[in-house]
């Protein structure tokens, strides 16, 4: 088993403005690649802000470290806080798993995706296509953007057990998928779609507990 560990820990997000007077760059080593081929780089705004990294799209992206890999038995966990997506309610971010050839042709990954319309997502991205591993679901365990500038908190978690991989929404499980249907090891990143404000204070990788 493989474990990286990529950030933990918070108890307060304050507001971009907050780090201000920090030097804010893109985390070094990772890399963004966007669903559109011939995107420019600069289309996304991905800094490092502690705890965790701020993320602003223009159009959808994955973002990922290369060498943050988890196989095994393992759990990812990532707390999102989503600001004001204005009339973007059917956008929508989370995790990814499972990511082999990222940078290449070939790239293939699971993604678990939230959206503040209340519903999620399970996915699987092959080269240019997309399955669905399970189609958009409510799930009352979502925390929904209230309006103005407070900031709607959310956490993902994804557990890679021996023969079920099962996905969790602040702490209720939403779905449990034979580990045989999913492809679970490999690079753990985020996925975000179009024109979403976000700040990632945690994605980590643990020794699952299932």
């Amino acid at each position: 088993m493989h474990i990286a560990v990529l950030s933990l820990s918070l108890a307060v997000v304050a507001a971009p403005l907050a780090a201000q007077e920090q030097e804010l760059v893109r985390p070094a080593h990772w890399k963004v690649r966007f669903d559109r081929p011939g995107t420019p780089d600069t289309a996304v705004y991905f800094v490092g802000m502690p705890p965790g990294w701020h993320i602003t799209t223009g159009p959808a992206a994955i973002l990922y470290d290369p060498a943050s890999t988890a196989s095994g038995a393992f759990r990812i966990q990532s707390t999102i806080f989503l600001f004001d997506p204005g009339q973007r309610h059917r956008e929508a971010y989370g995790i990814l798993l499972g990511g082999r050839d990222l940078d290449g042709p070939d790239q293939s990954y699971v993604y678990f995706l939230i959206r503040d319309t209340g519903e999620f997502l399970l996915k699987r991205r092959d080269g240019g296509s997309t399955s669905v591993i399970r189609d958009w679901a409510p799930s009352p365990a979502i925390v929904r953007h209230a309006g103005g500038e407070e900031n709607a908190k959310n956490v993902l978690a994804v557990e890679a057990r021996p023969n079920e991989v099962v996905f969790m929404i602040n702490g209720q499980t939403v779905a449990t998928v034979p580990r045989s249907e999913i492809q679970a090891d490999g690079i753990v990143g985020l996925r975000v779609n179009h024109g979403l404000n976000l700040h990632v204070s945690e994605l980590a990788v643990m020794p699952s507990g299932g």
